[in-house]
């Protein structure tokens, strides 16, 4: 046989409401399928489809040896589907041995099989059979779907309006309803500017990271969640600080709110890189992983801190008349904070470096015997 004339029901429409089995081969049998799922459903885009075959299987009967067959799917398509339509379409080879096929389709979605017919037989041609007066609704809402099911294009989309639409029920219920446009945009603000800096891809790490430590055992699992309760407390700290002075009788302006904040969680903060890294020292230690670098990461996380809060200080002592620090002795402060942080870093470099020679690394990662370049 020369030429199979292949339609495709990636659905299996014409097994759930006509009950016929796959794969339908020959004319009459299609015909016949063709007739049941169109009596079942008259509104049903595969009925077209086996039509469509069924002509081109008249077009080109007189020239060349044809045969036609109809293969179906699975309700949930995905893999299960393109499974069945693969097996069925390993039968029909076998048993009608063709050169190539035509394959007949009525939109997007079943089209998506295509590759797997490619791989097993040569393809001479595609024919889309589509209804004349809506010709591009199958294939838009297949393209709209496949858009919507991807994870980053359907967060993107949908949870905006989902907070604005939670947010203005909440103070709705609350019988504030003037305070929703203020939680609305918000919510949706720091969304945008969670999803634009990337903090969800580093969420997902973390997630990654924390489940990898669990599975193994390593008692960064345990260092990761300390640390994230220390960022919440931070966070609270921090928020609360900002609060009382924001409630309070005297207005200073954002730049001192930033540095109450600051002021008042820095150091939580810094406990909380410090705790995290030493897990992994500790996990890094139990598995004969020797990094130098690592033993450094606390010290500059620590005259980080001491940056941040002499600064918040300098600021605080300038711009606010209850602070307990005159300007001047705040200025003495940070300058005794900014030497005691580049003490602090060059003693982590020291420290890496001692540690680099004593191991013969010379600022190398070393794994289980295997030296590997940083």
């Amino acid at each position: 046989m020369d030429v199979l004339v292949l339609c495709i029901d990636r659905d299996d429409d014409l097994g759930r409401k006509a009950g016929i089995k796959s794969p339908v081969v020959g004319r009459e049998e299609n015909l016949n399928a063709a007739l049941a799922l169109g009596l079942a459903d008259p509104e049903e885009s595969d009925t077209n489809t086996i039509f469509g075959g069924l002509k081109i299987y008249d077009e080109i009967s007189a020239e060349r040896s044809v045969e036609i067959a109809t293969i179906t799917g699975d309700e949930k398509v995905g893999l299960s589907a393109d499974r069945k339509l693969a097996e069925q379409l390993e039968q029909l080879i076998e048993s009608l041995d063709p050169k190539s096929v035509i394959v007949v389709s009525d939109g997007a979605e079943d089209e998506a099989i295509l590759p797997i017919i490619q791989s097993r037989i040569k393809v001479d041609g595609v024919r889309r059979i589509l209804v004349k007066q809506n010709p591009s609704i199958e294939s838009t809402y297949y393209l709209l779907k496949q858009v919507f099911t991807d994870p980053k294009i359907s967060h993107t989309i949908f949870i905006p309006p989902g907070l604005a639409l939670l947010m203005f029920s909440i103070f709705y219920l609350l019988n504030y309803p003037n305070g929703a446009i203020i939680a609305i945009t918000g919510s949706v603000g720091l969304y945008l500017l969670f999803r634009g800096l990337g903090l969800d891809d580093f969420l997902d790490e973390t997630k990654k990271t924390l489940r990898g430590s669990l599975y193994a055992g390593k008692i960064s699992f345990v260092t990761y969640i300390l640390a994230g309760m220390l960022i919440i407390i931070a966070t609270i700290q921090g928020i609360a600080n900002v609060w009382y002075s924001y409630k309070g009788p005297i207005w200073y302006g954002y730049l001192t709110l930033l540095m109450l904040f600051i002021n008042a969680s820095v150091w939580w903060y810094v406990a909380a890189g410090i705790c995290a890294n030493v897990g992994k020292l500790i996990d890094m230690h139990l598995e004969g992983i020797k990094d130098p670098r690592t033993y450094s990461y606390p010290f500059f996380l620590f005259a980080t801190g001491l940056i941040f809060w002499g600064a918040s200080i300098v600021i605080l002592a300038n711009f606010t008349q209850d602070f307990s620090m005159s300007p001047l002795s705040s200025i003495q402060y940070f300058a005794v904070c900014a030497m005691g942080a580049m003490a602090t870093a060059l003693l982590g470099i020291k420290l890496k470096s001692y540690i680099a020679k004593r191991n013969g690394t010379g600022g190398e990662l070393i794994k289980e015997g295997v030296q590997t370049k940083c």
